[in-house]
Formats: C-alpha cells, sequence, structure tokens
C-alpha cells in the first residue's frame, strides 16, 4: 500500500482511482498529477515504482490538501458568518445556502422532521 500525503492508497486499483482518495485530489487533478509525474494512469498502485511514488509524492505536495485544505474551508465559513452576509447566516441557521426552497426539501440540511403540535388547519 502505497502511502501518499499521510493517505494509504489502496494497491489494487488504477493510479487516477486511487489518487482521489486524498481530500482536494479529484479526477481532473489526479490525471493532472500522473501526467506531471510521467506516470501511465493505467498503471495500477502496487506496479509503480519507488521513484515514480516519490514523482507522484512531489506533484501533490505543491496543492493544498487533506488537512491544511479542510482548515481553510473552515476559515472561509467563520469568516463568512463572522462578517454577517447571507451565506453566513444560512451556514449559521443550518439551512441551505445556494438559493434551493426549503418548504418540501433540504432534509440533508435541516436534519430529521421535528413534529408541531396543532399544525394542521
Amino acid at each position: 500500500m502505497a502511502r501518499i500525503a499521510g493517505i494509504d492508497i489502496p494497491k489494487n486499483k488504477r493510479g487516477v482511482i486511487a489518487l482521489t482518495y486524498i481530500f482536494g485530489v479529484g479526477n481532473s487533478r489526479a490525471k493532472e498529477v500522473l501526467a506531471k509525474a510521467e506516470v501511465n494512469e493505467s498503471i495500477k498502485v502496487q506496479d509503480w515504482t519507488d521513484d515514480q511514488i516519490a514523482a507522484i509524492r512531489e506533484q501533490v505536495g505543491t496543492f493544498t490538501i487533506e488537512g491544511e485544505l479542510r482548515s481553510e474551508i473552515q476559515i472561509n465559513i467563520k469568516r463568512l458568518m463572522d462578517i454577517g452576509c447571507q451565506r453566513g447566516i444560512r451556514h449559521r441557521l443550518g439551512l441551505p445556502l445556494r438559493g434551493q426552497r426549503t418548504k418540501n426539501n433540504s432534509r440533508t440540511r435541516k436534519g430529521k422532521r421535528k413534529t408541531v403540535a396543532n399544525k394542521k388547519k
């Protein structure tokens, strides 16, 4: 099992898929990393050489990933809440941010339904 950026990536998967296990590395970024490291995308992780792993590690290190990215996202959300903008207020209330309707759906953000007494009329 190869260890890149503190994450054990699965060895039985192709390189592009395995790199997406790192938070902050998606499909397009994984392809970009492998291209710069000059590693074939279709080679499985277990077939990578030590030189290839070192090159991939170096390329992944140029991006903001994992814990650093998570903390950056939290700081951005806190900034929105502190300045009191619309998105910050919605974060504070635990409601959807991007204009979705909340009458029927948005259960992911609002949580389990809370029944209100005497609501029928």
